[in-house]
């Protein structure tokens, strides 16, 4: 019997389940085989190399920083990771990007299905013009989902912390929540659909310290059950907020690099690189 690859073209009617992992902290993850995997992966725009040679591995129910100067490729890189620079007509990629071992630029990979794994919330709170309901079931709904809509749409509302504030509204529209609600909408949609890992770039760069610390603490709460990948440019977040953190800079060619990675605390206390000292010191970037 043929293995069924839920990476190709599979039916919209097929919802994606992820197998359990434990949770992870420490330097037990390091044991791990990675979720996410690139090797010696490349970026480019055109002739213009945005980000060159990058090895990384990104290990289950954690979360990772990505940071760095602006300019350096964090976003590339995410965008790369699901496949969104897919869109970008003068983009290309060299180097493999693997996710549980697969390949997502294989030729018979769908990249639709890459992003049914692997989930996105942008820097923007980007709400659809349509009700608190239709904002999270829209997804599940598009992927021909049978189960019922009405508890799907609680549970993730209630997984991204903004039940509560919502309950009784749910038939008004996602654009008149707050900013922070508006981010937790979109992470509620993110995870609606039952994503294994869940990408964020610079979530809270538009939010006030108050939402800000709420998206951190739901994150907290959320990579239990996720692999998360945060872009974020706040020093204090990172350390705060991940488990795990790169630091990229860019070389004279202008294209970004890895630094170093490795578990925050030891990147913020201990950094082995003298770049990754004075960057997170704030003596440059």
């Amino acid at each position: 019997m043929v293995e069924e690859n839920p990476l190709i073209a599979e039916p919209p009617t097929i919802r994606i389940m992820v197998d359990q992992v434990p949770e992870t902290t420490g330097t037990a993850a390091a044991d791990l085989a990675p979720v996410i995997e690139l090797r010696d992966v490349s970026c480019f725009y055109g002739s213009f190399r945005a980000v060159r040679n990058v090895d990384l591995k990104i290990t289950p129910r954690r979360i990772t920083a990505l940071i760095g100067p602006s300019g350096c490729g964090k976003s590339t890189l995410i965008r790369t990771i699901n496949r969104m620079n897919d869109l970008v007509p003068s983009f290309r990629a060299e180097g493999t990007v693997l996710l549980d071992g697969q390949d997502l630029f294989a030729s018979e990979v769908d990249p639709v299905a890459v992003r049914r794994r692997v989930g996105m919330v942008f820097q923007k709170p980007n709400p659809f013009p349509k009700s608190i309901w239709e904002n999270v079931a829209f997804g599940a709904k598009i992927n021909g989902y049978k189960g019922d809509l009405d508890e799907l749409v609680e549970r993730s509302l209630r997984r991204a912390a903004l039940w509560d504030d919502v309950k009784d509204k749910l038939k008004q529209s996602g654009m008149a929540l707050s900013g922070g609600q508006q981010q937790r909408l979109c992470i509620a949609r993110t995870i609606a659909i039952d994503p294994e890992v869940i990408l964020m770039d610079e979530p809270c760069s538009a939010l006030d310290p108050r939402s800000t610390r709420q998206i951190e603490e739901l994150m907290a709460e959320l990579k239990r059950d996720y692999t998360i990948v945060i872009v974020t440019h706040n020093m204090q977040q990172a350390a705060r907020a991940s488990d795990t953190t790169v630091f990229l800079t860019m070389g004279e060619d202008r294209a970004g690099y890895v630094v170093e990675q490795g578990e925050t605390v030891s990147i913020f206390t201990n950094p082995q690189n003298q770049l990754t000292e004075d960057y997170v010191s704030g003596r440059f970037g």
